[in-house]
């Protein structure tokens, strides 16, 4: 059965805790392969088809928030180290995340709800991400899901809260190249596929008529993202950061007769490392 579109509820559920995804988009269904059947030579000449369950394919959508940002990046990247206190403040705790291959990634259990309709994908895995950051828009955070159970249904009544918290954008987000705030880009991409390792492509979106040129091979890649609540305890809490390092230009998109206010991508080859730095108010671990 194929299930597309917005009207559904998306829970994740790993063995510690149960995650209401706020708005997500998806497109979850199971994966089904054909085993094929070859005409006997003196048969009537159709080829037939077997239908064997495959498991769990499609993805999710949904945008980042305070209260979503921690698991979800631990699922799409890999699992995190022991939380770190952070001197100087009462209680706040550092995580680093660093981007692993699809086989060490956290296995999770996905709920979908349509209507009555209540659907558990077990034993799920991230294959792949897509992280968009880009000008006046909410982040958005695309989740390539995969499992080789398949789908169930889910009979249990309750239903995990869905989880609110403010939700991050790009005009909290600082871009610092080789250590130096950048003040033309409009926005980036970040793109990660598991399959045989992890491969991790940029494609960073600058601004017409901004001085400044974005260097071919770039060394580290800091983005820094930011809620400016006053409520945040020093402006950590509210915060993560992601840092990629030795990236190299593939291509340059750039259209010369362009009439929009950005340029045109650039894309980049991450060969260096990926991880991501999210804060927590309690020591228990993410997952």
């Amino acid at each position: 059965m194929n299930v597309q579109g917005r009207d559904c509820c998306i829970t994740l559920k790993t063995q510690y805790r149960e995650l209401g995804l706020p708005y997500a988009e998806e497109t979850i269904r199971e994966a089904i392969s054909l085993l094929k059947e070859q005409a006997a030579i003196e048969g009537d000449g159709i080829c037939r088809g077997i239908r064997k369950p495959c498991g769990v394919t499609g993805c999710v959508v949904t945008p980042l928030s305070i209260e979503t940002a921690p698991l979800l990046f631990v699922l799409a990247m890999g699992r995190s180290g022991l939380p770190v206190y952070v001197s100087g403040t009462r209680n706040l705790y550092r995580h680093t995340i660093s981007l692993s291959a699809m086989e060490g990634g956290l296995r999770f259990d996905l709920i979908q709800d349509r209507g009555e309709l209540r659907t558990l994908y077990g034993g799920c895995r991230v294959q792949g991400f897509e992280l968009r950051i880009m000008r006046d828009e909410a982040f958005k955070l695309r989740l390539d899901i995969a499992g080789d159970n398949p789908p169930v249904s889910y009979t249990y009544p309750d239903r995990a809260v869905v989880c609110g918290g403010e939700w991050f954008k790009e005009d909290g987000v600082v871009y610092r190249i080789n250590g130096i705030e950048q003040k033309n880009i409009y926005g980036l991409t970040i793109t990660t596929r598991k399959d045989g390792g992890a491969q991790t492509e940029v494609r960073i979106h600058r601004v017409l008529d901004v001085t400044g040129e974005i260097p071919p091979v770039i060394e580290t890649l800091e983005i820094t993202a930011q809620l400016y609540r006053d409520n945040y305890e020093f402006r950590s809490y509210g915060a993560f950061k992601l840092s990629l390092s030795h990236l190299v230009l593939m291509a340059d998109e750039t259209m010369i007769d362009s009439g929009d206010a950005v340029i045109g991508p650039l894309r980049y080859y991450c060969a260096g490392n990926v991880s991501a730095d999210v804060y927590t108010s309690t020591e228990d671990v993410i997952e």
